[in-house]
C-alpha cells in the first residue's frame, strides 16, 4: 500500500473513503527484523528506485541507488514521519485471524445470552409463585419487590467494573463477574424463603452490572476496524436471545428447573474465556508486550502486522507519559481533557435521550401501552413474545448494517424512524380519543408498535458502541463501568417515574416525548457524532484532538490549518 508522506492523521477525517492494507506476508517471505525496519522506510521508493535505475547507465545507477538507501534510512530514522506512517495503516487480518476474533466474540456471545436470562426470568418466577399452595407463595407487594431488586443491583455492579477491568484486565474481569452470576441461579433454584429469592435476584443483577462494561471494551480493543461495528453490536442480539431462551423454559419446566437450567450459559462462557486472550491493548498498556505480541498475532493472523499495531499501542502509550512526566495520565486529572469531555458529552447526552426515547420503556411497558393503543382484547403473552421477536430480528440486522453501513447514516435513519412512528402513534390516538375500540384499531396499533420498535432498535446498539469506539484508551476501563453506572440509575428513575407521566400526560402525550426526543438524539449525533466506521481506535481518540465540536466543521478546521501550515512554509522559504 502507498502511502503517501503529506498524509497528516487530521486529513484521513477529511475524506470519505475507508483506509486499508495488505501489509500481510506469509511466514517464508518474512523479513528479519532489521530488514523489516529498513523495508518500512523504504517501501515508498522501492518502486521508482527500481524502474529509474534500468535507465542509467552504471555509474549513475550507484550515484541514484545511494540517494533512494540514503532517503530510506532518513526515512526509518525520523521518528514523526514513521508515526505518521504507521497512524495510516488500518488493521487487515488474514481469514484465521477473522475466525479467531469470531471465535472470542462467540465467548462473550454465550456469557450476553447469560445476562439476558436473569432480565426475563422474573416474567416466568411471579406468575407461578402468585398461583402456589407452598410457603414460598407471594402477594403484588413481594412480586414486585422480587422483579425490580435486580435492576436496582445492577448500577452497583457496573460501578465496581471499571476498577475491575483496569486494574486486572478485561477477562480476568469477565471471568469473575461470572461466579455471582452462575451463584445467583444457585440461590433462586434452592431457594427456601423469600430472602433467598431476593438474594438471587440481588447477586444476579450485581454479576449483569459487572459483565456488560468489560464485555462491550474487550471486543472493541479485539476486533479490527472493518468489524468492529459487527462485533460490539452483537451482544444485543444475543441479550435478547437470553430473554426469548428464559421466556421459552419457562413455558416448560418449573420455575425451579429454569433456573438450574440458567447456570449452563455461565459455566460454558467462563470455559470459552478462560482459554482466550487478553485484549492487547490493555496488555500493551501494562507492560506485557510479549503476551501482546502474541494476542494481536492470535487476533489477526500475521506476524508482521501484529507487530505493527503493537509498536503503534506501545508508542501511543509512550507518548501519553512523556505528557505527563513518564508517569500514567492520572483519572481524574484526564477528565479535564477537551479530547475526552467531546466523547463524554456526547455519550451521556444521547444515553439521557435515548431513555427518553422509549427505547427501553415499550420493553418494560410493552403490553399495557398496547392494550391502550388497541383495546383490552390482546393476548399478553402473545404481545411480550411478539415484541421480543421484532426486536431481535431487528438487532441481528443492524448488527449486519454497521457492517456495511456508515454509522452516522444507520443512526439517522434509526432516529428519524423512531420519531416518525411515534408522532403517527399520537395522531392516530388523539384521532382516536372517544372512538370505540375495533379490531381495527388493534392491528394498526399493533403496526405502528412494531415499526416503533424496529426503528427505535438502532438507538439500543448505539450505547455500546459509542463507550467501545468514542473513549481513548488510558480511560477507556475505567470510565465505562462508570457510564453505565449513570445509564442504569437513569434508566431505573425513568422506568419508575413511567406509571405516574403515563397518568398525567396518557399515552398519546407520552409518544409525543418519546417522538421529541428520537429528533433531539439524532440531531446530537449528526451534528456531534465522527464516523467511526472503518477507523482504527487511535484515528479516533486523533479527532477528538483537533479543536472543532462539530462533525460538520471538520473540514473547515483542516482547512484553516493548511492554510496556517502553507503560510509558515512559504515565510521559511521567502
Amino acid at each position: 500500500m502507498k502511502v503517501p508522506e503529506s498524509y497528516s492523521p487530521n486529513e484521513r477525517w477529511s475524506e470519505d473513503t475507508y483506509l486499508g492494507t495488505d501489509l500481510c506476508l506469509t511466514t517464508d517471505t518474512m523479513k528479519s527484523d532489521n530488514e523489516q525496519e529498513s523495508e518500512t522506510g523504504l517501501q515508498l521508493l522501492r518502486h521508482d528506485r527500481c524502474k529509474t535505475s534500468e535507465a542509467l547507465d552504471e555509474r549513475e545507477k550507484v550515484k541514484h541507488n545511494d540517494e533512494m538507501q540514503k532517503r530510506g534510512d532518513q526515512y526509518c530514522q525520523d521518528g514523526e514521519r514513521k508515526k505518521q506512517t504507521l497512524a495510516e495503516i488500518v488493521s487487515v487480518s488474514t481469514t484465521k485471524g477473522v475466525f479467531h476474533q469470531l471465535l472470542l466474540t462467540s465467548a462473550v456471545l454465550l456469557l450476553a445470552a447469560a445476562c439476558g436470562m436473569p432480565i426475563g426470568y422474573s416474567a416466568v418466577l411471579l406468575p407461578q409463585l402468585y398461583n402456589t399452595n407452598d410457603s414460598l407463595a407471594i402477594d403484588i407487594e413481594m412480586g414486585s419487590w422480587i422483579a425490580s431488586v435486580h435492576s436496582l443491583a445492577t448500577p452497583i455492579g457496573s460501578f465496581a467494573s471499571g476498577p475491575i477491568m483496569d486494574r486486572w484486565g478485561r477477562r480476568p474481569a469477565l471471568l469473575l463477574a461470572i461466579v455471582p452470576l452462575f451463584t445467583g441461579w444457585v440461590f433462586l433454584a434452592t431457594a427456601s424463603s423469600h430472602f433467598l429469592l431476593l438474594l438471587g435476584r440481588v447477586v444476579a443483577g450485581i454479576s449483569v452490572g459487572l459483565i456488560a462494561a468489560p464485555a462491550q471494551v474487550l471486543l472493541a480493543e479485539i476486533a479490527e476496524p472493518r468489524l468492529r461495528g459487527l462485533l460490539i453490536g452483537a451482544p444485543f442480539v444475543s441479550y435478547s436471545l437470553g430473554i426469548l431462551l428464559v421466556y421459552a423454559l419457562g413455558s416448560q419446566y418449573h420455575w425451579r428447573e429454569v433456573a438450574w437450567g440458567g447456570t449452563v450459559l455461565p459455566l460454558l462462557s467462563f470455559v470459552a474465556l478462560f482459554f482466550a486472550p487478553e485484549s492487547p491493548v490493555w496488555l500493551a498498556r501494562n507492560d506485557y508486550p510479549e503476551r501482546a505480541s502474541k494476542a494481536l498475532t492470535w487476533l489477526r493472523g500475521c506476524p508482521t502486522q501484529a507487530k505493527q499495531e503493537l509498536n503503534k499501542l506501545i508508542e501511543r502509550f509512550e507518548e501519553e507519559q512523556q505528557q505527563n512526566n513518564g508517569h500514567p495520565s492520572r483519572f481524574w486529572r484526564s477528565l479535564g481533557e477537551t479530547s475526552i469531555i467531546k466523547p463524554l458529552i456526547i455519550i451521556n447526552a444521547f444515553h439521557v435521550l435515548q431513555i427518553l426515547s422509549g427505547t427501553y420503556l415499550v420493553v418494560f411497558y410493552a403490553v399495557d401501552i398496547i392494550s391502550d393503543l388497541g383495546g383490552s382484547n390482546i393476548n399478553s403473552i402473545q404481545a411480550a413474545v411478539l415484541t421480543a421477536i421484532v426486536r431481535l430480528a431487528f438487532t441481528f440486522l443492524y448488527c449486519f448494517l454497521l457492517l456495511i453501513m456508515p454509522r452516522r447514516m444507520m443512526v439517522t435513519l434509526s432516529g428519524l424512524g423512531s420519531g416518525l412512528s411515534c408522532v403517527a402513534i399520537a395522531a392516530f390516538m388523539y384521532v382516536r380519543i372517544g372512538e370505540t375500540k375495533t379490531h381495527l384499531d388493534t392491528y394498526v396499533a399493533a403496526v405502528l408498535i412494531l415499526v416503533y420498535i424496529g426503528s427505535n432498535t438502532g438507538f439500543m446498539t448505539m450505547p455500546g458502541i459509542m463507550i467501545g469506539e468514542l473513549l481513548p484508551a488510558k480511560i477507556r476501563g475505567q470510565i465505562a463501568g462508570y457510564l453505565f453506572t449513570i445509564f442504569n440509575l437513569l434508566l431505573f428513575g425513568v422506568a419508575k417515574g413511567f406509571p405516574y407521566a403515563k397518568q398525567l400526560l396518557k399515552t398519546q402525550g407520552l409518544f409525543l416525548v418519546f417522538g421529541c426526543a428520537s429528533f433531539a438524539a439524532t440531531l446530537l449525533l449528526y451534528l456531534m457524532l465522527p464516523e467511526t466506521k472503518g477507523r482504527t481506535l487511535h484515528d479516533i481518540e486523533d479527532y477528538f484532538q483537533q479543536r472543532n465540536w462539530l462533525w460538520v466543521s471538520r473540514k473547515r478546521d483542516e482547512e484553516e490549518k493548511s492554510v496556517a501550515t502553507n503560510g509558515k512554509q512559504s515565510m521559511s522559504n521567502d
